[in-house]
């Protein structure tokens, strides 16, 4: 299947079955985020892969938007190694956006389900699973097999055409 293709079926499931997520192919998701491109290269994203019984009741306490998936990563950055603009500004929260967008497709090319979680609370987050200051939660990834009562919902099919989000040389012609 090529890039586009991909892209296209991809949708962001929110039933999983219980079934767990191999090993080999969670290691192909986590590769894909570890050869994501970072600004400077500086690689600043962390990631908590949260699989045990345990850990995935304390996420329930978290955010309701689990979906009672058999796995999840929080995908962070570390404050004190990511690229900073002349004027201080942070890219890694770009940088762990970018590193789960390559996370999120490289799961759907083996056939697991993910949506895109950034409705959680962070303060709760970093206390239940005693994250330090300077790691920076962006995004929750739940994993899993998609249920089969899972389907697009009608918001993934919508996609307004490329005149609408596309300009060349100015924005003069936005109304």
């Amino acid at each position: 299947m090529d890039f586009l293709e991909l892209a296209k079926k991809r949708y962001s499931v929110r039933r999983f079955k219980t079934d767990k997520i191999e090993k080999e192919k969670l290691d192909l998701i986590l590769e894909a985020g570890r050869v994501a491109p970072t600004a400077g290269n500086f690689q600043p994203q962390r990631i908590l892969v949260i699989e045990s019984e345990e850990s995935l009741a304390k996420l329930k306490t978290c955010t309701p938007a689990h979906f009672n998936a058999p796995l999840a990563l929080l995908i962070c950055f570390d404050s004190r190694a990511s690229w900073k603009n002349t004027r201080g500004e942070e890219a890694g929260d770009v940088d762990a956006s970018i590193v789960t967008t390559h996370m999120m497709l490289e799961a759907a090319g083996l056939g697991i389900g993910s949506t895109w979680v950034g409705v959680f609370d962070f303060n709760k987050t970093r206390e239940v699973f005693d994250i330090p200051d300077y790691i920076i939660p962006v995004a929750l990834l739940p994993l899993g097999y998609p249920a089969p009562a899972s389907k697009p919902d009608i918001r993934h099919k919508q996609r307004f055409d490329l005149n609408h989000t596309v300009f060349y040389n100015s924005f003069e012609s936005i109304v």
